[in-house]
């Protein structure tokens, strides 16, 4: 299965090198294989055994392009995508703002005849899945794109979905779903572990998996992905807008979710009214304990909103969310106390495709209303004291987080032993901290005692820029800070 999806991934993606001298990037190609693929699989469901009605009408289909060549293809490949885009549900979500990027006829037909030459529908839902997961980790490795910011790596993702242990009947929902990650790992987690009958197949398909993204050709990707995976129906479960502005009023079993990096907000709502009456980096809404630009300490609110009492979650924060004054400050004593804030894993750096941060995934439990602080113990887990990995010689590997899954206990968190990457801080000694940091580190740094032990001078020196970027961003944001007062 692994070199079925892998010989497609291939073939396509060489087609794409074919199409960059014509100025198609990777992420304009995969845009454009989302639109065909999902005519052609329409189109294949129409047809002996499935014989299921197209919600495409027939001067839009698939082949009504198929019979077509020339400028005569390009004009009417235009005319598809504005027309599919106007329609509803998860249909309108794909298409929405589509346009065409290869302005080639002859090598839109041959992108066409290669994406033809395949029987998708009859592809193993894995087969599909995995073809399109590579499609989009290849564009998130292209890193001029920007895309990588939307492409959590996939053995950080599976560890963490394995601690949190979703189950049958849960909901669960990223508020920065990206290309849908979690959401894809929570349903394979289920269908993999569980024996579920068909109600519980029906509500994991169509119900269970929610998402959101500020971004619309994200969004499509991400209801691409899930459609391959066989999640979603009619309706995508997967919305478009600014999930920060206001709270939706929906509450779930679990939160999963990596906010975009960058500090700063861009937007300004109040009290979930509608815009201020002059424009600003915040959001002012009542259900938040602390108003502040940091889209991260925005998120790590909005999250706490979203669960249902006892629901968890697991959220990447970068390390400015750990010690950051003010703000952050009221945030993590109000966190501490109102939620169980129990686990946190700090992260190496080299894992993510978007370069200079230093991240951290935090997990949490929200309760209800109590006057003696939730939390007793924060166990952190440093998997980046003397750990260095690149993204391409030296990628993340599930393997290397297998440590970390064991030490978690998540068949009972209260039996934990601590080891020399693992420690428990009591809620007392954090609040005693300055600024109730949880910027807490214990070993020490090898390579900073004995140079025999520094990294390669190449991974050193992205170390180095990462660190550069890092502080770059912070002083900026305190400068931002000052201009604002």
């Amino acid at each position: 299965m692994p070199n079925e999806s892998s010989t497609i991934v291939q073939r396509l993606w060489n087609y794409c090198n074919v199409l960059r001298d014509d100025g198609v990037s990777y992420g304009d190609y995969v845009e454009q294989l989302t639109y065909l693929l999902f005519l052609k699989m329409a189109d294949e469901q129409t047809k002996p055994h499935f014989n299921k009605p197209s919600a495409i009408p027939k001067t839009l289909d698939w082949r009504s392009l198929l019979e077509k060549d020339g400028d005569a293809l390009e004009v009417h490949y235009r005319h598809v995508l504005e027309s599919l885009g106007k329609g509803k549900g998860m249909l309108g979500v794909i298409f929405r703002k589509s346009q065409n990027k290869i302005q080639d006829p002859a090598k839109l037909k041959r992108l066409i005849e290669l994406i033809n030459a395949e029987t998708w529908v009859g592809l193993d839902i894995d087969v599909k899945g995995a073809i399109y997961e590579g499609l989009l980790q290849k564009n998130a490795e292209d890193t001029k794109s920007g895309a990588g910011q939307y492409f959590t790596p996939r053995p950080l993702i599976r560890a963490i979905v394995e601690v949190m242990r979703p189950g049958p009947g849960m909901t669960a929902y990223d508020p920065a779903c990206g290309t849908g990650g979690f959401l894809l790992a929570v349903h394979d987690y289920i269908s993999n572990r569980y024996s579920l009958d068909k109600g519980q197949k029906r509500s994991l398909k169509l119900n269970a998996l929610r998402g959101k993204d500020i971004v619309d050709n994200v969004v499509r990707l991400c209801v691409m992905n899930l459609y391959l995976h066989g999640i979603g129906g009619d309706e995508s479960p997967i919305d478009t807008g600014d999930a920060l502005i206001s709270d939706p009023g929906e509450r779930f079993d679990m939160v999963l979710t990596n906010p975009p990096f960058g500090k700063k907000s861009s937007i300004t709502i109040a009290n979930g009214e509608g815009k201020a009456d002059r424009e600003s980096l915040t959001y002012e809404r009542q259900d938040f304990w602390a108003t502040t630009s940091n889209k991260q300490l925005n998120f790590l609110q909005h999250v706490k909103t979203l669960l249902k009492i006892n629901g968890r979650s697991a959220i990447v924060v970068p390390d400015n969310v750990l010690f950051e004054g003010g703000a952050g400050e009221t945030v993590r004593r109000r966190l501490l106390a109102g939620c169980d804030v129990h686990t946190l894993l700090r992260l190496p750096t080299g894992v993510f495709y978007a370069q200079g941060v230093k991240a951290n995934v935090l997990f949490f439990d929200r309760k209800p209303a109590s006057e003696r602080p939730w939390t007793e113990k924060l166990w952190i887990y440093d998997l980046r004291t003397n750990k260095h990995f690149t993204l391409k010689e030296n990628p993340l590997r599930y393997e290397d987080l297998q440590d970390f899954v064991r030490r978690y206990n998540a068949e009972n968190r209260s039996n934990r032993k601590e080891t020399d990457r693992f420690k428990a801080f009591t809620y007392d000694e954090l609040m005693q901290r300055d600024k109730a940091s949880l910027d807490i580190f214990w070993l020490k740094d090898e390579s900073l005692e004995d140079s025999s032990n520094l990294p390669d001078p190449d991974l050193l020196a992205r170390e180095i820029a990462e660190n550069l970027e890092s502080a770059l961003e912070q002083f900026s944001s305190i400068h931002e800070g000052l201009e604002e007062k």
